[in-house]
């Protein structure tokens, strides 16, 4: 039943039972809030949101107070305005005063917030806390000095991503955001996804950066520097650049990294064809054995973490295969090299992802080659954004340029792994052409898109039928793993992203992301899908050919040494 209210002098319907916010922001009313979150239960805690209500002594938090009547709201009231700045002026009141060499410097709520409200002075002195900034991670920065206790990170790691690795400790002015027993986070059960870095509002959280470390080799003599960088980057990094959402960017990314010093320039998406070959060739295998349980996918870092963690059980039926920059940084490091006749050089390779969890991938041990890391340094779009401004080249002057052989792709496959259900719907078009002999339409796949966080399909292959499914959003990934677990659900082949919506929203992308520019991003990977004319991964010749002059075969012993792996049951103190 509609509900009448009067905001600012404005009539608008609201639904009985939402909230006051719910209503304002379906009508285009703009309310400042910093704790709330799109669906998740509201909190109330930052009063930020507050409103005047009619009849009402004291101001309403709008997130949080049901519509039951009619009201007359006031919005930006002299008022609650007053209550917000005072709000704003008493989180600075201790907040450290280096926005200039902070890493949230432009996309920080607090500095955005108090701008709005045009704060430009210290008006409450507060007493400084000393806090040791957390490095332990590879991952990620904690620092608590600039924590504003909105509990975001503590709610999206808890309700979205199932791990609670953060919670509030302590009461009343001692109150702040800890992991257990207040350890390192990489003592915790920390997964590296990066989302709580998303949804930090402040500089409290943020990622391991690593690119200035790049001006010790990149320049230096008896170095060969590679580079590759995955499909999630390129439809992603022009929202930091000035250009339209969504734009893709490869060529330009080819252009810039060449001029920055790399040597050598290539796309993950490659890693990813190479793996739908191998993962085609285990499903062959997963069927044959007869397993009553899906292949399970392993190319998300942050997702295997949890795996290990969580469901040690469910190890058996994880694809053993190395995530698809793995595999490429094998193949740069063994292959590369007699390749291209500089075996008298160093490697130095470098990953440019979307996915933080990929910086605490790179220092697992079952990703080194006889100790060493395959991967030196794993850097993500936000950091490739910064490189490409301080280099100072003019984009709009650079002409589009392809990457280096032999690790490039003109089909599609390896592309799809960006977004959600993309790799196997990739995986299902290598699976359906060996058990038929033909390539199946890609739009016979368009409906396994919908934009929803579980999707499953049955597709029919011959005489066989395939079911397979999606899920992202670990908590997604509970629910579905407790149905196949009891029978409820039946799959195939399952992919499993740790991030909602996969690696376009990774924890490596530019922050402050709404749906719509998520499904900008998904829509910009399969426009690229749809404009190509190879979408399989054994359509590439460069796949093929690799096979034919040094893998010999998917699943073959050189393959299995180089690009499987396994994983192992995770000890953490929770």
């Amino acid at each position: 039943m509609a509900i009448k209210l009067e905001v600012n002098g404005r009539n608008i319907d609201a639904e009985k039972g939402e909230t006051i916010l719910s209503a304002l922001n379906r009508h285009g009313l703009h309310v400042p809030t910093i704790c709330s979150m799109k669906d998740l239960s509201p909190s109330g805690a930052c009063r930020m949101c507050v409103v005047e209500v009619e009849g009402r002594e004291n101001l309403v938090p709008s997130c949080s107070f049901p519509i039951e009547a009619p009201m007359k709201i006031m919005t930006h009231s002299p008022r609650v305005l007053r209550a917000r700045k005072t709000n704003v002026e008493l989180l600075l009141s201790n907040h450290p005063d280096d926005c200039l060499y902070c890493e949230r410097n432009g996309s920080c709520e607090l500095q955005s917030l108090s701008e709005d409200l045009n704060i430009r002075e210290r008006r409450i002195p507060g007493k400084r806390t000393i806090h040791k900034i957390d490095k332990s991670s590879p991952a990620i920065i904690r620092d608590p000095s600039k924590c504003i206790l909105c509990g975001r990170c503590v709610r999206i790691c808890e309700e979205i991503m199932s791990t609670s690795t953060l919670d509030f400790a302590h009461r009343g002015k001692e109150l702040k955001i800890s992991t257990t027993l207040g350890k390192a986070l990489n003592y915790s059960n920390c997964t590296s996804c990066g989302q709580c870095l998303i949804a930090c509002p402040t500089g409290a959280l943020i990622e391991h950066v690593q690119f200035p470390e790049l001006e010790a080799h990149i320049h230096a003599p008896g170095k060969l520097v590679v580079v590759q960088y995955s499909p999630a980057v390129v439809v992603s990094v022009a929202e930091q650049l000035g250009y339209k959402p969504g734009t893709e960017l490869s060529g330009i990314i080819n252009a810039v990294l060449r001029r920055y010093g790399f040597d050598m320039v290539f796309e993950s998406s490659f890693g990813a064809d190479l793996m739908i070959m191998e993962q085609a060739r285990l499903y062959q295998k997963h069927q044959e054995d007869g397993k009553d349980f899906p292949l399970i996918t392993s190319s998300c870092p942050a997702w295997i973490h949890y795996a290990e963690q969580y469901y040690p059980e469910l190890l058996p039926f994880l694809s053993p295969l190395k995530s698809p920059q793995q595999m490429l940084g094998v193949l740069i490091r063994e292959w590369l090299p007699k390749l291209v006749k500089q075996e008298d050089k160093e490697i130095i390779s470098v990953v440019i992802s979307s996915c933080t969890a990929a910086k605490t991938e790179a220092r697992r041990v079952e990703m080194t080659r006889g100790g060493i890391p395959v991967i030196d340094l794993v850097l993500t779009t936000r950091e490739l954004a910064r490189m490409i401004k301080l280099s100072g080249l003019d984009l709009e002057r650079l002409e589009p340029e392809l990457p280096d052989a032999p690790f490039y792709s003109k089909g599609s496959a390896g592309k799809l792994s960006a977004v959600a259900g993309g790799e196997v719907e990739a995986t299902l078009r290598t699976i359906y052409a060996q058990m038929t002999g033909t390539d199946i339409s890609p739009s016979k796949l368009h409906r396994f898109r919908i934009h929803k966080s579980y999707r499953e399909m049955v597709v029919k292959a011959g005489s066989n039928e395939i079911r397979m499914g999606m899920v992202s959003g670990l908590s997604n990934a509970v629910s579905l793993i407790e149905d196949l677990k009891s029978g409820k659900k039946k799959l195939d082949i399952l992919e499993v992203m740790a991030c909602p919506d996969g690696c376009i929203n990774g924890g490596g992308q530019p922050i402050q992301a709404d749906e719509n520019l998520i499904r900008t991003r998904a829509k910009a990977v399969y426009d690229m899908d749809n404009g190509s004319k190879i979408h399989t991964a054994h359509g590439n010749e460069e796949i093929n050919k690799i096979y034919r002059e040094y893998l010999e075969e998917a699943g073959g012993k050189l393959s299995r040494e180089l690009l499987y792996t396994t994983y192992s049951k995770r000890e953490v103190l929770l």
